[in-house]
């Protein structure tokens, strides 16, 4: 389902605009999701390179891809190393993200007989007061703050991040890159990157971001907690809004399912979600909340932003496939990937005529060879098998060259020559239009 806001008062001054991007959560399968839709936006839009873009935002799962891109991890690569295996830049491992928080267990047990201690001590001095609730909320501060261990998901990110020429240091990338998370003891929104909390590596941050309560412990940076950074709203594509973006392309993962659309469809649907047990009843409640929080954060953006476009892409709410995958397996990766791959064309397609006029105030334009009907390669056909072996050295070359490339075809204000003085000016001559993105310069300080 492609969603379009177009701005109000539209760019009218030629030259390089501004894109940005933001990725919300949704856990593994939401990442994969988002990764095929990538892919296909990778494709299907010229003049669009995922990896030269303005400003990042991403959230939880989201910030796994983000900072891929901010870091020159292409899509395909991203592809070889999530879906297929096959990518010599990083081993992807699901069991790492899946251990059991053994560490956390032990520490809550270490609680056991001072809070005995207290319970029975408190009987003692007042028998008649205790009743079942205060036993209850006793008990629960035993209960491990997370199932799963996410070391081993730091340790992969860090890895990955700091090999071939790339940086786990927000200060060094020559992109914005913001990861959101929220500080548990006060409910606020961080950004990660900002200045003031870009000496965080990034990998701790991604981590911090994706700490989804429940499941994974709150991570510790400095003297403060942090979890899932979703908690406070759903895209966080108003950081990129704040940073000066003139068009924001955002991807949402999770949508609540319509059973009445997919039945009018002709798709299989149960009569209603109550038959599939708690599990569907509370992942329609989540869906339906951060649905909720998208379209008040989308009209707020019409109202405060009103020279930006923005462009949301999500799920088909009448995919009941979808919507009946595990969102925390990884068993199903390839196929929601290609499923979204497969949508987000489909989307693109459709919606041409509406979307066409607005690439076009950013200097993109859609590929009308790959949106033909049955004209894509399949997601992993589109690989194009597996690249050599890149060494740190040709890795950091290769960016160095894409970013001089970037600067000759869309060179800086401060590098293009003055204009003739008035009387002398040169008749004009025909410029090629720009085909990359300019490297942000760095931050002062920086």
């Amino acid at each position: 389902m492609l969603v379009t806001q177009a701005a109000q008062r539209p760019r009218r001054r030629a030259g390089r605009a501004r894109i940005g991007i933001a990725i919300a959560g949704g856990g593994p399968i939401g990442g994969m999701y988002e990764l095929g839709a990538l892919r296909a936006l990778d494709l299907a839009i010229e003049g669009l390179d995922l990896t030269a873009l303005d400003v990042y935002v991403g959230v939880s799962s989201g910030a796994f891809l983000a900072a891929g891109l901010v870091n020159g991890l292409g899509t395909a690569e991203m592809c070889r190393i999530f879906l297929t295996g096959d990518s010599h830049e990083a081993r992807f491992r699901p069991e790492s993200f899946a251990r059991p928080a053994l560490f956390e267990y032990l520490r809550r047990a270490s609680y056991v007989p001072r809070l005995l201690a207290d319970w029975f001590g408190a009987i003692v001095r007042n028998p008649f007061d205790m009743n079942m609730t205060d036993a209850l909320l006793r008990i629960g501060s035993l209960l491990p703050t997370g199932l799963f261990d996410n070391s081993a998901v730091e340790a992969f990110l860090r890895d990955v991040l700091t090999g071939s020429g790339r940086s786990n240091d927000f200060r060094k990338l020559a992109h914005r890159f913001y990861v959101i998370a929220v500080e548990l003891d006060t409910g606020k929104e961080v950004r990660f990157g900002a200045p003031g909390n870009d000496s965080v590596p990034i990998s701790q941050a991604i981590v911090a971001s994706a700490a989804l309560p429940g499941l994974y412990p709150p991570v510790r940076i400095g003297d403060k907690f942090y979890v899932d950074g979703a908690l406070q709203r759903t895209l966080h594509a108003s950081v990129a809004l704040d940073d000066g973006a003139e068009l924001v392309i955002g991807l949402n993962p999770l949508v609540p399912f319509d059973a009445a659309l997919a039945k009018l469809h002709g798709k299989q649907s149960p009569d209603s979600l109550v038959q599939g047990g708690l599990p569907a009843v509370l992942s329609q409640t989540f869906r339906t909340l951060l649905q909720s929080r998208m379209q008040a954060s989308l009209s707020r953006y019409a109202r405060h932003y009103d020279r930006a476009d923005v462009v949301l892409f999500e799920p088909n709410p009448d995919d009941a496939e979808l919507f009946f995958t595990n969102v925390f397996s990884y068993d199903n990766r390839q196929h929601v990937a290609e499923l979204a791959y497969r949508s987000t064309l489909a989307d693109l397609r459709a919606q041409r005529e509406t979307l066409a006029p607005l690439l076009a105030r950013h200097g993109l334009r859609l590929r009308g060879d790959v949106l033909r009907d049955g004209a894509a390669p399949g997601l992993l056909d589109s690989l194009d098998g597996r690249p050599p072996r890149p060494s740190s050295a040709t890795a950091r070359l290769r960016r160095a060259l894409d970013d001089l490339g970037h600067l000759v075809a869309d060179p800086p204000r401060s590098a293009r020559p003055p204009r003739a003085a008035a009387g002398k000016a040169k008749a004009p001559t025909a410029q090629p239009p720009a085909t990359g993105r300019a490297k942000r310069p760095r931050r002062p300080g920086h």
